[in-house]
C-alpha cells in the first residue's frame, strides 16, 4: 500500500558527493523525526545522487513550511533540488482519453478500490463516449471535441481546468491526440502517457501491426512524461508479453491493452508516491 497518512516523502537530487545521507539523516533525527524507508543512488556516469527518504510525523512537529525553511541551509550546502511530500494529500488527477476505454476503467478501478490513493476531479475526452461510466464513479465528464481549427481553444480549456481543479499530474490514458508544444511545456513532469509499444521500437501509428510485420517474439507497452518530441519523452515503465507466430494482429492488441493498462497505473502510482526522478532525459525510479 501507497505510503499516505501521517507520512512524509523528502526526495533530494544533487551532484554526488560524500556526506549527503550522513547530513540527511542527521538533520531529521534532530528533528526528532523517525525515518521508515530510506532509498539512494549514485549515477556513476551522470555524476548524480537521488535519495527518496519517508518520515513519519510526531506529535508537535513544526509545520511543514517551517521545516522546510529549516532543511534549506543544508539543502544549499549540497546544491539540492528536493522537496518534502505531505503523504497525507492525495495528488489530484486530471484524466483524457478518447476512444479506447480499458486504461481509463483500470485507473478507475484503482480509484475507487482505493489502490491508486488520488483524487480525480474531472475526466476530458474528445468523444463522449464515456460519459456514463465516469459519471457513474461520481466524477464530472468534459466532452471537448478536437479538430484541426479548434485545437488551440481546446487545449486552453483543458489548460484552464488544470489550473483551476490544481491538478498535479495529467494522465493520457489512450488520448489520442498529440498535445502542442505550448500545452507540453505546461505540463512539463507532469504529464505521463501510455504509447502502445515498447520503446523506442515501433513508434508512431498501428504498431502492433508494424510489429506482427516484423514477426517479433515480445510485444509491449511505455510509459512515459509528455515532451515535445512525440513518444521520446524520460520513460517510467515498460512491460513485454511473450507471443510467437500464431498470435494474429488483433490477438497483439488484445494482449497490449492488457499490458498498457498495467504499465499505466504502475507509472501513475510511482509518481503520485513521489518514486521517480528526473535525471536528464531519464528517470530513476524507487521499486516498491
Amino acid at each position: 500500500m501507497s505510503e499516505i497518512a501521517k507520512h512524509f516523502v523528502l526526495t533530494i537530487s544533487c551532484p554526488d558527493t560524500t556526506g549527503i545521507v550522513a547530513a540527511v539523516a542527521g538533520f531529521l533525527s534532530g528533528q526528532d523525526l523517525f525515518i521508515t524507508k530510506s532509498e539512494h543512488f549514485g549515477d556513476s556516469i551522470g555524476g548524480r545522487f537521488f535519495m527518496r527518504t519517508v518520515f513519519e510525523a510526531r506529535p508537535g512537529m513544526p509545520p511543514l513550511a517551517d521545516l522546510c525553511a529549516a532543511f534549506q541551509p543544508l539543502a544549499e550546502r549540497f546544491a539540492m533540488d528536493w522537496r518534502i511530500h505531505d503523504g497525507s494529500r492525495k495528488p489530484r488527477l486530471l484524466l483524457l482519453v478518447s476512444k479506447f476505454d480499458h486504461c481509463l476503467n483500470d485507473l478507475l478501478y484503482r480509484y475507487r478500490t482505493g489502490t491508486l490513493p488520488v483524487e480525480i476531479p474531472a475526466v476530458v475526452s474528445n468523444h463522449p463516449d464515456f460519459q456514463r461510466i465516469v459519471e457513474w464513479h461520481g466524477i464530472p465528464y468534459h466532452y471537448l471535441p478536437v479538430t484541426k481549427d479548434n485545437k488551440a481553444e481546446q487545449e486552453a480549456a483543458i489548460l484552464e481546468m488544470v489550473e483551476r481543479l490544481h491538478i498535479d499530474l495529467v494522465v493520457l490514458a489512450r488520448y489520442m491526440q498529440v498535445l502542442s508544444p505550448t500545452l507540453c511545456a505546461a505540463l512539463s513532469w507532469k504529464c505521463i502517457n501510455i504509447h502502445h509499444s515498447f520503446l523506442p521500437s515501433f513508434k508512431g501509428a498501428k504498431p502492433y501491426h508494424q510489429a506482427y510485420a516484423r514477426g517479433v517474439k515480445i510485444i509491449g507497452a511505455t510509459a512515459h512524461y509528455v515532451t515535445t518530441d512525440l513518444d521520446e519523452g524520460p520513460i517510467i515503465e515498460q512491460a513485454v508479453e511473450r507471443v510467437d507466430h500464431a498470435h494474429t494482429p488483433d490477438d497483439l492488441v488484445a494482449l497490449g491493452r492488457d499490458i498498457e493498462s498495467v504499465v499505466l497505473a504502475r507509472a501513475v502510482l510511482d509518481h503520485v508516491e513521489h518514486r521517480v526522478l528526473p535525471n536528464g532525459s531519464k528517470t530513476v525510479v524507487f521499486r516498491r
